[in-house]
């Protein structure tokens, strides 16, 4: 067995083979989110462990059994478990709510989370997510689910189910709380440990159980939908409406709360049956009290996360279409020790052209280059010996039909015009794609 250090329980390594999906998918993310009038912010990896006590909420799973947090000189910090509470710190810290309204940002960043690793949800993961502050309107909620929707569209996923639901402002909520406390007190003993904990300080977290003993008692539990207020019930139908307009099918589940206590009124989340139980690839909502919460002024907010992994995994299992990996251009092979200084000017000359060239680094035989080269499927293939330096011209090999073409060399051992014309016309637009 090895003898190196491995990586840790629940992380990931993307090699140079797997690169090539998470580029598709951020090119995808950030194109989307830039078309909708998103801009990218980038905040620490770690914060301050209050500011997710105070908005994750510290009865939740994610503060009492899931964050990885460290004190260092007497100052606790916590790895971010999510990116919603460090984004929001970050537009009051800098000013951007004072600015001209909404503000809407995206961003791309890891997370943490401390529990078991399954497919779709590791400890590391990766979140692509969106913040809209400003606007209480309803037209913003179908603004931003839209937004998801055309990723996951552009993308190529299908059977992609949207599921909204709205769980009501503070005040139709709390009746709401009372309502679950009663119909839950009734099956106190059959509930989980967690959920008799639950039960006690946040009722409503008792529908975000897994346990399916505890998921069958809840099915015939009173739905937040009775319990709307008027203005959060107007909101809810103004929603419902915006998404017919925009022909974006969706089902009411009565049943979504997210996990995080900072949600309000608009809940959704999109889901697969494709990657087993963890099916959630996108997630998020209305969370119009957290930016007052956490100490700026009310401004009301929304937006989303979608686990990059999640998503990756999705595509993966429906045979969606990645961009190609990348792959070089043209290998330079020399013929001996006195054609490797022309291999190492050439190749520069190409990169400098925008070309991706490599040449032998291990002073490989001629048989052992030409199989490298196939290996790594470059596109085109320059044998350089001491007939071809001395003659000032060699052969451009195209590696998938085998054709070749004269090519000359300047006394510089650089390419001339003509041949300049040849390899950006026809090397990187043309046969070789």
């Amino acid at each position: 067995m090895a003898n190196y250090i491995k990586r840790p329980n629940g992380t990931e390594d993307v090699t140079p083979a797997q690169i090539h999906k998470w580029k598709t998918v951020e090119t995808v993310v950030r194109q989307t989110a830039e078309s909708f009038g998103f801009s990218e912010i980038r905040v620490p990896t770690f914060e301050a462990t209050e500011l997710f006590q105070r908005s994750v909420g510290e009865t939740t799973d994610v503060v009492q059994k899931e964050m990885y947090s460290v004190i260092a000189k007497e100052t606790q910090f916590t790895l971010r478990p999510e990116g919603t509470a460090g984004t929001i710190r970050a537009m009051l810290q800098n000013g951007m709510l004072a600015e001209a309204l909404p503000q809407k940002v995206f961003y791309i960043l890891s997370c943490f989370r401390h529990e078991r690793p399954q497919a779709g949800r590791l400890r590391e993961f990766h979140q692509f997510g969106v913040e809209l502050a400003g606007s209480a309107s309803p037209y913003a909620d179908a603004e931003v689910i839209l937004l998801a929707k055309t990723i996951l569209d552009t993308v190529g996923l299908k059977n992609i189910r949207l599921n909204i639901n709205s769980i009501g402002c503070p005040a139709c909520r709390a009746k709401y709380q009372e309502a679950l406390k009663a119909y839950f007190s009734q099956y106190r003993e059959q509930l989980c440990d967690t959920c008799k904990e639950r039960l006690e300080r946040n009722p409503l977290r008792l529908l975000d159980c897994k346990s399916p003993e505890d998921q069958a008692i809840a099915k015939d539990a009173p739905i937040i939908l009775d319990y709307l207020c008027e203005e959060c019930s107007t909101h809810f139908e103004t929603l419902q409406q915006a998404l017919r307009e925009m022909n974006v099918e969706f089902t009411i589940n009565p049943k979504i709360v997210r996990g995080l206590d900072y949600y309000s009124k608009t809940v959704f989340e999109f889901i697969t049956t494709d990657i087993g139980a963890q099916g959630t690839v996108c997630g998020g909502g209305r969370y119009d009290g957290l930016i007052e919460q956490l100490g700026g002024q009310s401004v009301p907010a929304l937006g989303f996360g979608m686990g990059l992994e999640r998503l990756i995994l999705t595509m993966e299992q429906q045979g969606c279409a990645f961009m190609e990996p990348g792959k070089c251009d043209v290998y330079l092979a020399p013929m001996d020790d006195q054609a490797r200084p022309a291999a190492l000017r050439l190749a520069n000359a190409l990169r400098e052209m925008g070309v991706r060239a490599e040449f032998d680094l291990l002073g490989r035989t001629f048989k052992a280059q030409m199989k490298y080269a196939n290996k790594i499927n470059t596109k085109y293939l320059i044998v350089l010996g001491s007939d071809e330096l001395e003659h000032g011209a060699g052969k451009l090999k195209n590696m998938q039909t085998g054709e070749q073409r004269e090519i000359r060399l300047d006394t510089n051992e650089h390419f001339t015009a003509d041949y300049t014309e040849i390899s950006l016309s026809e090397m990187l637009g043309g046969s070789a794609e």
